[in-house]
């Protein structure tokens, strides 16, 4: 039961107790009826059983660990943080806030050019080939979930996943920031799991990774939406290499 204080009026007098009256009352609690849709829409756009197939690419993590450049869980760490910290907080995250806002202005000229940005910034056929399987994957889904946008990207043959995902979440209304939260922690969560197949990494090693994952990714974020155009890029060779020669890799687990 709450309860609340009806009134309060204090006369001290000498020798006289003071008295407070409390009532029950119901208590009013106010929410903002759009936020827990927006936030299971994150959820939603980021949750592994998305039927894009992200799960069937490692993007070089597989040769990576055949090379032994990744062989434990120091490694494991390493590799997935560094390529969040110089790839994605410099790349993907600044062009997210670029489509996310060209959606909003339905400005197609700019969702085009950034797309085919981030399209021509893969380093190797595999991650081209990835961009493009994931995307049309995603714009399906979209499409057949109402979002009529999405249609027309089914068939691009340089369509991204960043756009698509752009559109999702600024068609369900998620905010820029929280999208992008969503994004790297998607990202995390997808080689995590590739790192405990190949590695392989225990369990509870990858939730010590996706642990210390938390703890970067709110200032990458910060880091990607504050860069102007002429600071978008990244400097990660390791993997453009490693997704490169993956497709003549004699064994692999993973698509190429």
């Amino acid at each position: 039961m709450n309860l609340r204080l009806l009134s309060l009026r204090v006369e001290p007098i000498a020798g006289t107790p003071i008295i407070l009256t409390l009532i029950p009352t119901k208590q009013k609690f106010k929410m903002n009826s759009e936020q827990p849709e927006q936030t299971l829409r994150l959820m939603q756009l980021c949750s592994p059983m998305l039927p894009t197939g992200s799960f069937a690419y490692s993007q070089g993590l597989e040769f990576a660990v055949s090379s032994g450049w990744v062989k434990d869980y120091d490694t494991t760490k390493m590799w997935i943080q560094g390529l969040l910290e110089n790839s994605l907080a410099y790349l993907d995250i600044p062009i997210l806030s670029r489509l996310y806002k060209a959606w909003d202005l339905n400005n197609k000229e700019d969702i085009l050019y950034w797309n085919d940005y981030l399209y021509a910034s893969r380093d190797s056929k595999e991650l081209c080939e990835e961009e493009k399987q994931l995307a049309h994957a995603l714009a399906r889904l979209l499409g057949d979930l109402g979002i009529s946008e999405a249609v027309e990207w089914r068939e691009n043959s340089k369509a991204c996943f960043l756009s698509i995902f752009a559109l999702g979440a600024w068609y369900w209304k998620i905010p820029l920031k929280e999208a992008a939260l969503g994004y790297l922690w998607m990202w995390a969560e997808n080689q995590v799991l590739a790192a405990i197949k190949l590695v392989p990494i225990g369990q509870t090693s990858g939730q010590n990774i996706l642990s210390s994952v938390i703890e970067i990714i709110p200032n990458l974020v910060s880091t990607g939406l504050s860069l102007k155009d002429e600071e978008i890029g990244y400097t990660n060779p390791g993997q453009g290499i490693a997704s490169a020669l993956h497709e003549t890799q004699y064994t692999r687990l993973f698509r190429s």
